[in-house]
Parts: C-alpha cells; structure tokens; sequence
C-alpha cells in the first residue's frame, strides 16, 4: 500500500516542521523575570503596574481597553496564559488552595500531600511560560474562621515551594479584606510571601490601601477582586433581598475607587470578567452572557489609557421603577417603566426577563445555579416598560437588558413580591 505510506511520511514532515515552528516561537519569547523592590513590580528590570480583570472572556477586548493582566483562580491557567500570550497580557497565575470553612483540614497530611505535589506539578508545568507575572497562593483561604492558625503555616509551606521551583516570578497571597490582624499574621507565618493581595469592595475600597500598610506591609499591594458593591452591603427590600445598582450606577462607583486607588496601591483586578451567577446573572459580571460589555468597560478604559471598540459608548437606564410599588396581590397585574438613552444616538433594543430571586445566595462566590425564568408572566413589552402578571406567590426579579447593535448593553434588575 504505497500510496498509504507517502501519506504517513508527507504527515510525519509536516509534524515535524510545525514541532520545529513551535518550537522556534517558544524560544522567540522567553519567561520575564518579575522582580520586587520595595512597593514596585519590575519585570525585566521595567516598572509593571497590574491593570486589568479576574476572569478569561474576551481578551482582545480587554488589551483594547488598556488592560496589562488578567488574575486565574485554577485550573484554567494553561489555556489563559497562551491566550494571554497572544494578546500582550501578562497572568497572575492562581493556584487553589482548598478552604478550612468547607472541612479541608491543614493539619492532615493526607489531604495536604496531594494539594502540595499538585501545586509542585502546576509550577513545572506553567513556569517557563512567557505570560507569567506571578503565582497566586490561594484565595481567601482564611475566610470565615474563628481560629485561621492552620493557615498561615500552610501559606507558608506552598509559598515557599513555589519560590524553589520558580525564583524569577514572585508569590502572592489573596486575603479576603484586611481584618483587624490578618495581614500582621500574613507577614509574622508566611514571610516568602513578596506581594500582599486583597479582595475588597465598595467604600472599603477608599480606605483598603491605608489599612493594610497600617498593619505593617511594605511590599506591593493589589487589589486582586474590587467591584462597586457586594450584596452582603447592598441595601435590602423588607424582606430581605439585596438590591442590586444598575450598570450605569456601577460604572460611576467603578470610577471613583479606580481613581482612588492609583496612589494607594500597585495594581487594581476588577471582578468580574465573563458572567457569573452570583445573587443575580448580572451583579458581577462585567460581561453579558451574550458578550456585550457595560458602560464599567468605558470607565476601566478611561483609568487604564485604553478606549472601547470604535469608541462606543454603552446606553444609558435613567430611569426604571414599578409604578405602583414592589409588592402586589397574585391576581393584579403590575407595571415598570423605564427611560433609556444612548449617547452616540444609537438605536436600542430593550429585553425583559421575570427571574425568581436565587434561593442560595452562597457566600464567598460560592457556586450557584441560575434560578428559573417565568417568560409567561410577561405582558405588553415595549422599549418603555412591560406588564407583569400570572405568578404564584413569592420572591421574583424584573431584568431589563438594553443593547445598542454595536457590542454594548446596559443592565438593571428590580426585585418584587406577588402575594
């Protein structure tokens, strides 16, 4: 079978010559070496400012803007450094280190091997890459405990294995705010720690900079999750559901702390890039599930020297309210208005949904499922309001999505009780 043959030789050249053309790229573009010297990032000897996202969605978009890093949490980490590699961004490279509050225990040698010698496999594997800044050790592993002892020592341990295997990229610990002492216990059990990250928002996010050098940190501070306000801050309807600021109110609050914390820190990841179910579908995504971006893309340009495609701006919710309250009997049939702008002058398209409020409601980002959608309750929708009508008793959200055709969107959500 001759013809066979040549076949399985022509395949074998040409595996080999894209082995080689990979293997000439890998060698183009060699690991940075990121180094620390008192509260700057240098890599390859040139000051770095972190300026960018947590989340892999969209990274050509996000260069666009003038973003520099993006910040993994596990698993995805291969797949997002050759992205990053392709797009000019540089990757804190998270590694996850399993929580206490959900009964990982660090005294316990056998559920801390396995964790130990994956992390020892992660740093081989991914060490080398060009798209590397840093290893990020664990996220909010400390989070909700009354005694943390356990896990200072275990930061420790990981930090000062990574430091071994990969001296040319630095080590970060993410912390779940600063606390009262938590970052005096960081700096006093885990000293291979060389940069201090805190997860923060809202108005703590005026003060966060202060209060972490108050405790004692000299090293860089970044920001590694930062948004404009949590559901555990949100105000609340009477009974109980958190309420959550339109994108446009997001944006505004976006700006304020990004301005902020440009002359208090050494790096600022907004939270979060893609789209999560977290309360809402909506209250931390920086994305739509669809892939539009928010008028928050516009702001994180305007810090970071970036612009949005075409320069677009995204539409505007000015206003949106239930006419007659949040709160009405199973029988009636109720009504939200909305007014809506687009400052280019664009043309838009408005989208209602009728979601029931979530029932988990986890803490700390915890996964969460999509609560269902009742399509059937909604009446008489136009791009300035909709009925709403046909629901049993209980919990629910009103979402409206408006779209300008050009990339953008703008989101709100108001939740409501039937009776």
């Amino acid at each position: 079978m001759p013809h066979i043959l040549a076949n399985t030789f022509r395949s074998a050249v040409l595996s080999l010559a894209l082995l080689s053309l990979a293997c000439a790229s890998g060698a183009a573009a060699q690991a940075a070496e990121v180094t620390i010297q008192g509260e700057r990032i240098l890599v390859d000897g040139r000051p770095f400012t972190i300026q960018g996202v947590a989340g892999q969605g969209r990274l050509g978009l996000l260069r666009q803007l003038g973003a520099t890093t993006i910040r993994t949490y596990g698993d995805e980490t291969g797949y997002v450094l050759d992205e990053a590699q392709k797009h000019g961004l540089k990757v804190i490279a998270g590694f996850w280190m399993e929580h206490p509050r959900r009964g990982f225990n660090y005294t316990d040698l056998a559920q801390t091997g396995p964790q130990l010698q994956k992390l020892t496999e992660f740093v081989e594997r991914f060490r080398d890459h060009p798209a590397l800044l840093m290893w990020g050790i664990g996220n909010e592993v400390e989070a909700e405990l009354t005694d943390d002892s356990q896990v200072w020592p275990a930061i420790e341990e990981a930090a000062r294995i990574v430091r071994r295997l990969d001296p040319k990229h630095p080590t970060m610990a993410v912390l779940a705010e600063t606390g009262t002492d938590k970052i005096v216990k960081l700096r006093r059990h885990a000293p291979s720690i060389q940069v201090l990250g805190i997860n923060s928002y809202g108005d703590a996010l005026l003060t966060v900079g202060e209060r972490a050098r108050a405790q004692g940190w000299k090293g860089p501070l970044v920001i590694t999750e930062m948004g404009p306000k949590g559901q555990w801050e949100a105000p609340r309807t009477d009974w109980g559901a958190p309420i959550e600021p339109s994108s446009g109110e997001k944006a505004v609050l976006l700006a304020r702390y990004l301005h902020a914390l440009k002359s208090t820190t050494q790096g600022q990841i907004v939270f979060y890039w893609g789209q999560k179910q977290e309360v809402t579908p909506t209250w931390h995504s920086l994305l739509l599930q669809s892939g539009e971006w928010q008028r928050t893309a516009e702001v994180m340009a305007s810090a970071w020297g970036g612009a949005t495609p075409n320069r677009n701006q995204a539409p505007r919710i000015e206003n949106f309210q239930f006419v007659q309250g949040n709160e009405w009997n199973r029988d009636a049939t109720a009504r939200a208005e909305i007014t809506v702008s687009d400052p280019d002058g664009d043309p838009l398209g408005v989208v209602w949904t009728v979601m029931a409020e979530s029932a988990e409601q986890r803490k700390f980002g915890d996964a969460e499922q999509v609560p269902p959608a009742f399509p059937q309750a909604i009446r008489d929708p136009s791009p300035k309001g909709v009925g709403i009508a046909g629901l049993q008793p209980g919990h629910y959200r009103l979402f409206v999505t408006v779209r300008d055709g050009k990339g953008a969107a703008a989101t709100a959500n108001l939740p409501f009780r039937v009776k």
